[in-house]
């Protein structure tokens, strides 16, 4: 057997280290903190602009789901990833689709709504 016929045997995960080692759980966790405390801080400050606030905790909520995504979940775009990514790519198109859609029909619920003086005359 040669020197390479260890990695082989065990799979591509050998040879790329594709689980991430202490020092990348660690440094993922380091992010996840700085990021949570960075929402607390935003909801809680007075130093942002108060209609800004939902827009940095939505840009501090995607920065913490790429944390995860990387460091613990370890999806990343190698080639090797590629159903991964397909698959997460799909997802959040569908959560996307899902969430604007659903905004839109309630913003046009009310107008789309029967006068309340109509309705009351209905119902006698």
């Amino acid at each position: 057997m040669d020197s390479h016929g260890d990695a082989r045997a065990q799979g591509p995960r050998a040879e790329s280290g594709a689980h991430g080692s202490l020092a990348k759980y660690l440094t993922g966790f380091g992010f996840a903190v700085v990021l949570t405390l960075a929402s607390f801080w935003a909801a809680g400050t007075h130093l942002v602009w108060a209609p800004g606030v939902p827009v940095l905790l939505a840009a501090l909520a995607i920065a913490q789901m790429g944390v995860h995504l990387v460091y613990f979940l370890n999806v990343s775009s190698a080639p090797d990833q590629t159903n991964n990514f397909l698959a997460l790519a799909f997802g959040i198109f569908v959560v996307g689709l899902v969430v604007f859609g659903s905004m839109i029909i309630m913003a046009n619920l009310n107008a789309n709504m029967m006068p309340l003086e109509q309705l009351m005359q209905m119902q006698r």
